[in-house]
């Protein structure tokens, strides 16, 4: 009796198969392309090169690109941990806004994705991920005592802060890295003296930017102030 026959898919020479596709292998594999090259650079045919898989396969977990960059901020959005039981509420606040600094740096080619491309979607159909901190922030405020309105009131505060805070720490290019006086640095030497006197003066606060130092003195400003607001 002959021996039975091997099918081609199972030859010895053949390349393994692609591990199966699941959402979550999705969302990290174009996560790891937009880390790496930019957002410009993540489509939907590159992302399935990179997988293995046949371009039309992604479609059955992400509708189109824009689905898929929805994804993607609700991946990272997914690591920023919020305690809405903490019965300290601006520790827990100043928490949340070091772990969401934390995720920016680690990921600046996400970053607007968080911070702009929401604008331009209502509230209502954005990612329920990408709702889930400030869900958990409003239960944080309002079980300290602040109304509804109030807590969302504060919400818009502290990410309006850090939304600023994050997009100026990452744009903060000097011009003459390797220049040690700090205003040849900074290119300040260009700006006339009569119309930018005080900028000018500040070259060396400029010129020692700490993205750290700063959150932390934006938060300070803040929660000393939402303090001794009447809840």
């Amino acid at each position: 009796m002959a021996p039975p026959r091997i099918g081609p898919a199972v030859q010895d020479n053949d390349p393994p198969a692609s591990p199966r596709l699941s959402r979550e292998r999705i969302l990290a594999c174009a996560l790891e392309i937009i880390d790496r090259e930019g957002i410009e650079q993540l489509s939907m045919r590159r992302l399935a090169r990179t997988l293995g898989h046949d371009p039309m396969s992604l479609y059955r977990h992400a509708a189109n690109k824009a689905a898929l960059l929805d994804g993607v901020a609700e991946t990272v959005l997914n690591e920023l941990t919020v305690d809405s039981t903490d019965p300290d509420w601006a520790a827990q606040l100043r928490a949340v806004a070091r772990g969401y600094r934390r995720l920016a740096l680690a990921h600046p080619n996400v970053v607007p994705l968080l911070v702009t491309r929401p604008l331009a979607t209502p509230l209502a159909l954005r990612p329920k991920g990408t709702l889930r901190p400030l869900e958990a922030i409003l239960t944080l405020l309002t079980r300290a005592g602040f109304s509804g309105a109030d807590a969302l009131h504060v919400y818009r505060a502290l990410f309006g802060l850090l939304h600023g805070h994050v997009l100026n720490e990452l744009q903060e290019l000097v011009d003459n890295p390797d220049e040690t006086d700090d205003m040849l640095r900074l290119g300040l030497y260009r700006l006339p003296i009569g119309e930018f006197p005080l900028l000018r003066g500040l070259a060396g606060p400029l010129a020692s930017y700490d993205g750290a130092a700063e959150l932390e003195r934006g938060l300070d400003i803040l929660l000393a102030g939402l303090a001794t607001t009447p809840q």
